[in-house]
C-alpha cells in the first residue's frame, strides 16, 4: 500500500514482557525462548535489561542468558541499561549486543509520581539533565536531535497535566534545541500506563508534525491496559506517510508491564503477531515468518503458564490461498481445536459434521 511510513518493529518480549513475569522462570527456558525468537525474522530484539536485581529480579541473570544466545545473522540484539553500572555490564557483551545508537534526545515524564516510583528520580531531575544533553550534542556536532515525553497520554495516579501541558513540554525541549541550532527530526511518545486513545494520538501527531515539519522519525511505546494499543498504532500508521519512519515497540502475545504503574500484567502491549498480520494484510512486507512467530508464542505460553493476549496465535493469520480451510473441516469449538490452522485437523478429537453431507464439498467444484 503506497503512502505508508516505513515500519520498524522492536521486539520487547524478553525485556518488557519478562520483567512482569515470575522471577522463578528458569534461565534455560529464557535462553530457549530467545533463540527461538531469533529465528522468526524479527530484526530488532531487546534481550533484556541490565538493572538492579533488587528492583527487577526477573533480569538478575542477563549474563547467563547472553552466554546461551545463538546469534542469527541480520538480527540486532540490544539491551536496556539506565545507569552507568548497567551500561558497563552491557558493554561486556558487545557483540553479540549491538550498540543502541540513538540521536540525542530530551525526554521528560509528565507524571512525576510514576517517574519517582519507576526510576527513583523526579520530573525535575529529568529536566535538570537537559543542559548536559544539549551541550554534549553540540560538542559532538550532532546534525539531528529528538524530543519526547513519557506518560504522554495519562497517569494512573491523577497527576497528568493535560494534553496542552504535554505539548508545552515538547515546546520547552524544542527551545533548547533551537537555541543550539540543531534540527529536530524525531519524537518519542511513551505510554507506560496504557492511557492512549486513537483520536488523541492522531490529534497529537498531527499537531506535532504541523509544528515541527522536519520530524521524520516517530517512535511509539504504547501499552494496552484499555485494549487500544493496536488500534492506536493503526491510526498512527494512517496519520504518517512515506516521508516518515514509525518505530513501534511490541511484545509477542502482548505481555508486559511495569510493576510500578499499578496494573501489573494487565498493562500489556500490542501483540507483535497481531501487528505483523495487520501490516501484511495492508500490503507491508515485514519479513517475519508468521509460522515461526506463532510457534514462539505457543512456547511462551508453556513457559509462563498462562494464555497470551494476542489473537493471531489463537486463530491464525487470515486463511487466504493455500491457507484456506478445507470445506471438510469439522466443527471447531475450543482454543486447542482452533490450532488446526497450524497443526492440522487431527487436533479435533471428536470430529462432527452436523450439516448435510452434500454441503461439505460445495467449494470443490
Amino acid at each position: 500500500m503506497s503512502g505508508l511510513p516505513t515500519i520498524a518493529i522492536t521486539e520487547e518480549v524478553m525485556r518488557e514482557g519478562m520483567q512482569i513475569e515470575s522471577a522463578d522462570i528458569p534461565v534455560t527456558d529464557k535462553i530457549r525462548l530467545l533463540n527461538s525468537l531469533s529465528r522468526t525474522g524479527l530484526r530488532r530484539i531487546v534481550v533484556g535489561s541490565f538493572v538492579s536485581p533488587r528492583y527487577t529480579p526477573q533480569m538478575a541473570e542477563m549474563e547467563r542468558i547472553l552466554d546461551g544466545l545463538e546469534p542469527q545473522a541480520g538480527v540486532h540484539y540490544i539491551a536496556r541499561a539506565f545507569n552507568a553500572k548497567g551500561r558497563e555490564r552491557a558493554a561486556q557483551y558487545t557483540p553479540p549486543l549491538s550498540q543502541d545508537v540513538q540521536i540525542p534526545r530530551l525526554h521528560c515524564h509528565l507524571s512525576d509520581i510514576f517517574v519517582r516510583r519507576n526510576y527513583n528520580r523526579s520530573q525535575a531531575d529529568e529536566i535538570a539533565g537537559w543542559p548536559d544533553i544539549v551541550a554534549r550534542a553540540a560538542a559532538s556536532s550532532a546534525d539531528s536531535v529528538g524530543i519526547g515525553i513519557g506518560a504522554a497520554f495519562g497517569s494512573n495516579f491523577g497527576d497528568f497535566p493535560g494534553d496542552d501541558a504535554a505539548f508545552a513540554v515538547l515546546e520547552r525541549q524544542a527551545k533548547w534545541w533551537d537555541d543550539a541550532e540543531i534540527p529536530i527530526t524525531s519524537v518519542f511518545l511513551s505510554d507506560p500506563m496504557g492511557w492512549v486513545m486513537p483520536h488523541v494520538l492522531e490529534t497529537q501527531l498531527r499537531r506535532i508534525l504541523e509544528r515541527w515539519p522536519g520530524i521524520t522519525n516517530v517512535r511509539l511505546h504504547l501499552h494496552d491496559s484499555r485494549g487500544l494499543a493496536l488500534t492506536s498504532t493503526y491510526v498512527a500508521i494512517r496519520t504518517l506517510d512515506e516521508r516518515h519512519t514509525l518505530e513501534l515497540d511490541t511484545t509477542v502475545g502482548g505481555i508486559g508491564g511495569c510493576p510500578y504503574g499499578g496494573n501489573g500484567r494487565a498493562t500489556g502491549m500490542a501483540p507483535t503477531e497481531d501487528l505483523v498480520n495487520l501490516l501484511e494484510m495492508m500490503g507491508v512486507d515485514t519479513g517475519v515468518d508468521m509460522e515461526a512467530l506463532i510457534d514462539f508464542a505457543w512456547q511462551l505460553e508453556d513457559v509462563i503458564g498462562r494464555p497470551l493476549g494476542g489473537q493471531v496465535s489463537k486463530a491464525g493469520p487470515h486463511p487466504i490461498g493455500v491457507r484456506a480451510y478445507s470445506p471438510d473441516l469439522p466443527v471447531v469449538e475450543t482454543l486447542d481445536e482452533a490450532r488446526h490452522f497450524r497443526l492440522g485437523a487431527g487436533v479435533i478429537k471428536e470430529p462432527r459434521w452436523p450439516w448435510l453431507a452434500t454441503a461439505r464439498r460445495t467449494s470443490a467444484s
